[in-house]
């Protein structure tokens, strides 16, 4: 592989404010203004987000009654992610983040307006939730490789670690709080509520954005073509066989186990039969898990062997959620799916640091659309297949085949690239 350029990002960007000393170590990148911003801008809008999802999947259900077209939603949505990813790491490179990222905001709000009064006015129909579901990953596939590699602009190579735990432990913190709102809203006063609250959860969001001190401009040079910065993309990783195996363990997680999301109602309804209230309740139970992954993570700061983080928390993440499939009482279930939550977020928070540093500058969207396309664009082929599966042998099974498939992966790649581990 060619030598890399020399790093064009020093560790002091992101310059800390004057009251940076006044927080601990696990809030170390809040000690950036234009993180501090982003990050409770995001806060409140990912709540929004989550009750979204939760009023989402119980409507499609309720219009539907099928696991197929449930699946078939949530592939819609993430189906751009793994076409147009690539294409959203070149815009990252190439222009400013902060701009993309607030063009991208507004159109999703907007899609939530009009859900939110098509359920209302009591208008709405399967096929504008597809419709928007597309639209909005769509977007998503050009928003996600902006926001993955903004992080390290605003807060710097030494908090970035820091900073993705602590964005992950908003986004689940919101994973808790959000279905929880959500389940109360659906049982007292119906889905549009939540459509409609996730609009208006956009604004901090826009606000914070638009406030930033920050130069956000690319570190790279916008001459060559966007199908030559493509390509280098691709090269790069075919020749990192470190960046191509951690992003394989994203896949594989991504295909096979992350559609327990998508099988949640059905799980709820009628494995465990707890209603919309329990439904919101064993997605907040894995929120929680995460969220403690999130705060550990935080906690540890700059840890040098990421790779082994990487390999425990996809071994937990596995496990657990293998176990999940097996349980029939309520209680265990939420204790289980703790430890789903924990796996995961370790999982990822730990790949995603590992790419964001290993990486030249230059690259960094690029190598993180190809992240998004692995954790976000690949469930579509995971909540198909976990449909189908269900649809015929049920969602434990459905499940319960993922868990086995991943287990299989994993040993596989700890015997023929150990290094990865090891990083």
């Amino acid at each position: 592989m060619a030598a890399e350029p020399p790093s064009l990002l020093p560790d002091e960007i992101g310059t800390p404010s004057p009251a940076s000393n006044k927080f601990p170590r696990v809030l170390a990148a809040l000690r950036h203004y234009d993180f501090r911003l982003f990050w409770f801008g995001q806060l409140i809008s990912l709540v929004g987000t989550w009750m979204q999802v939760v009023g989402q999947g119980w409507l499609v259900l309720q219009l539907t009654n099928s696991p197929l077209f449930l699946g078939l939603v949530s592939s819609m949505a993430a189906l751009p992610v793994l076409v147009l990813s690539p294409l959203g790491g070149v815009l990252a490179d190439r222009f400013n983040k902060r701009k993309l990222i607030v063009v991208t905001q507004l159109l999703v709000m907007t899609f939530a307006f009009v859900l939110a009064a098509l359920v209302l006015t009591g208008r709405i129909r399967y096929w504008q939730i597809l419709t928007m579901a597309f639209c909005s990953g769509t977007v998503m596939a050009l928003d996600a490789p902006s926001r993955q590699s903004f992080v390290i602009e605003m807060v710097g190579k030494q908090d970035l670690l820091n900073a993705i735990a602590l964005n992950s432990s908003i986004f689940n913190t919101a994973r808790i709080v959000g279905p929880a709102i959500a389940g109360i809203i659906i049982g007292a006063v119906g889905v549009g509520l939540c459509y409609l609250l996730n609009g208006l959860s956009f604004i901090p969001v826009i606000i914070g954005l638009l406030l930033m001190k920050g130069n956000f401009d690319p570190a790279g040079s916008a001459t060559d073509s966007f199908i030559k910065n493509l390509a280098d993309g691709i090269t790069y990783v075919r020749r990192d066989r470190r960046v191509l195996g951690l992003l394989s363990l994203v896949a594989s997680a991504s295909i096979f186990i992350m559609p327990y999301v998508m099988l949640m109602p059905i799980f709820a309804r009628d494995v465990l039969k707890v209603g919309p209230r329990g439904y919101g309740a064993l997605l907040a139970a894995a929120g929680t898990g995460a969220l403690v992954g999130a705060l550990t993570l935080a906690t540890l700061g700059d840890f040098k062997r990421k790779g082994r983080l990487v390999l425990i928390g996809t071994i937990v993440f596995c496990i657990a959620a293998l176990s999940f499939t097996f349980s029939t009482n309520y209680h265990l279930s939420l204790f289980l799916l703790v430890f789903v939550g924990w796996g995961m977020v370790t999982q990822n928070a730990s790949i995603n640091s590992l790419l964001q540093t290993m990486v030249a500058d230059h690259m960094r969207g690029r190598i993180m659309s190809l992240y998004t396309m692995t954790f976000l664009g690949m469930m579509p082929l995971g909540s198909l297949l976990a449909g189908f599966e269900a649809n015929y042998l049920g969602a434990r099974w459905a499940l319960r085949i993922g868990g086995i498939a991943v287990a299989v992966i994993v040993a596989n790649l700890y015997r023929t690239r150990r290094a990865i581990f090891e990083l």
